[in-house]
């Protein structure tokens, strides 16, 4: 062991090597039990090193984080190949970003670092209360990026999820992250049989967990739906995005949505298209394909669009709710922009250097700051555009209650990569922590009926088209997670600070 601690390549392959093996815990591959060994390994090279000095501590976590997320967020390089323009910063994209966020990683693993880690219990709080609180200023700082949290290992087993509903997503990834750092138990120094106490004691939690998360979404089956008396119908059009720069005709783009949607006109229908989805037009210059709208739609339809519109010369990314002869009947404007994507950072700077916004135009977007609740035939939603479903904990500004999260989104900045697998986990986490039913129309990306309890009850995938017909949903009431947000994760924060202080008087004694 001494040997290989002094080999200066090992000392940074380790590292490197556990966070890739980490990455493929995450959607689309979601083999959670990796983190079991991965992040129990980290903490014992952490606690071998840390001594050699401040530095050797934080470059252990940042190179853990750049292996982990060059290898699960190499998507966003796709978004790059879309123009010319824009090639020649995929190799920048591609490194810096990772490094960037793996930092993050390195402030925990040098903040652990400060206090004297052996192999003990306590070492286990101090990794997990660190990387969890790194992890939620990273959901918040510079606009925040709260992507592929460790928490999102668990995205396809929803008999654990369902504890989402008391504690959110920050402190379940606190507890998933003790969880996972359990197994280290085997290298500290205690007795065979207080190392037997403590997996089997963290197994014994972990399958209450799954069996309480199952009898509660067994019993979810046992409520009865209620009756919306009209039909949802979501739209999953699978328009390639690269049509978007072609300058398509926007008179065959509204027909292809339409034959693909079928209204019939005796039917009360609320029709749902995805984001951007007739990005190559503002709001305003809809009008002039109104008599199409006019033939193809009844008084009894309903169309929510994403769409762009302007505002006294701001332009915002938007969802407007129209009828068929579109009147605007309700309007939001996107709150939470995509860096890059939809603006540009320091845009008088850059813009100098010929750099624009990815996305189609040269102007950024405006973001807004109201998201009011949209009644839709006495069913209440909260609108929220793309990017805005990844963030836990804010998405219900006004506190009032609601039926229905209603995400649309284009995914085709993603490619055909694991970015839409990790966009649409997010729904998932949202849906059971607000413990709501939630509706996503995505073009090139999973669009979705989801029911209060995160379970997936019809989609389509990124690679097809088609249409989701939604006639009854479940009324629920709020969870514990919707009235108190994210203070619930402070809550836990104090607890763990009030557990290690105890450990180490313990330790010391």
């Amino acid at each position: 062991m001494t040997l290989l601690l002094q080999n200066k390549i090992l000392v940074y392959l380790i590292p490197f090597l556990l966070g890739l093996v980490s990455s493929f815990s995450l959607p689309p591959y979601s083999f959670f039990f990796i983190n079991f060994i991965s992040f129990p390994l980290l903490l014992i090279y952490l606690i071998l090193n840390y001594k050699k000095g401040k530095w050797i501590s934080f470059k252990i976590g940042w190179i853990f984080g750049f292996s982990y997320f060059i290898s699960n967020l190499y998507w966003i390089t796709m978004a790059l190949t879309l123009e010319e323009d824009f090639k020649i910063l995929i190799p920048i994209s591609l490194i810096l970003i990772p490094l960037f966020l793996g930092a993050f990683y390195g402030i925990a693993t040098l903040l652990c670092s400060f206090f004297s880690l052996k192999k003990k219990f306590s070492s286990i709080l101090i990794f997990s209360f660190f990387f969890s609180l790194i992890e939620f200023i990273r959901g918040f700082i510079f606009g925040g990026f709260p992507w592929n949290l460790a928490a999102f290992a668990w995205t396809d087993y929803i008999n654990f999820l369902q504890i989402l509903k008391f504690t959110g997503t920050y402190s379940f990834n606190l507890l998933s992250i003790t969880f996972f750092l359990i197994p280290s138990v085997i290298f500290f120094n205690y007795k065979k049989f207080t190392k037997l106490f403590f997996i089997s004691f963290a197994s014994i939690i972990l399958m209450i967990n799954f069996f309480y998360g199952s009898l509660l979404i067994k019993s979810n089956e046992k409520i009865r739906n209620n009756n919306l008396n009209f039909l949802i119908k979501i739209v999953s059009p699978n328009i390639d995005i690269s049509r978007y720069f072609e300058n398509e005709s926007t008179e065959k783009m509204i027909l292809e949505l339409i034959n693909l949607s079928k209204p019939q006109v005796s039917e009360q229908t609320v029709f749902i298209f995805p984001e951007g989805v007739l990005s190559n037009i503002y709001l305003e210059d809809l009008k002039n394909y109104k008599y199409i709208f006019e033939k193809n739609y009844s008084e009894k339809h309903i169309i929510i669009l994403g769409i762009s519109s302007m505002e006294e010369e701001q332009i915002y990314n938007s969802m407007v709710i129209l009828d068929r002869n579109l009147n605007i009947l309700s309007k939001y404007n996107k709150n939470k922009l995509v860096p890059f994507g939809e603006f540009l950072p320091f845009e008088d700077l850059f813009k100098k250097f010929g750099l624009k916004k990815i996305t189609q135009g040269y102007s950024s977007f405006s973001s807004d700051n109201e998201r009011s609740i949209l009644n839709i035939n006495d069913i209440n939603f909260i609108p929220l555009i793309c990017y805005e479903i990844i963030y836990s904990g804010n998405i219900n500004k006004n506190n009032n209650d609601f039926d229905v999260i209603l995400n649309i989104s284009e995914d085709g900045w993603f490619g055909n990569s694991i970015g839409i697998s990790q966009h649409f986990s997010h729904s998932v986490f949202r849906s059971i922590e607000e413990g709501k039913n939630l509706i996503r129309s995505a073009n090139n990306g999973i669009s979705a009926f989801i029911n209060p309890y995160g379970k997936v009850i019809t989609d389509i995938k990124s690679t097809e088209k088609g249409v989701i017909e939604i006639k009854e949903i479940k009324k629920t009431k709020k969870t514990l997670f919707s009235s108190f947000g994210n203070k619930i994760f402070f809550y836990f924060l104090l607890f763990y600070i009030t557990l290690i202080f105890f450990l180490k008087r313990k330790e010391i004694k």
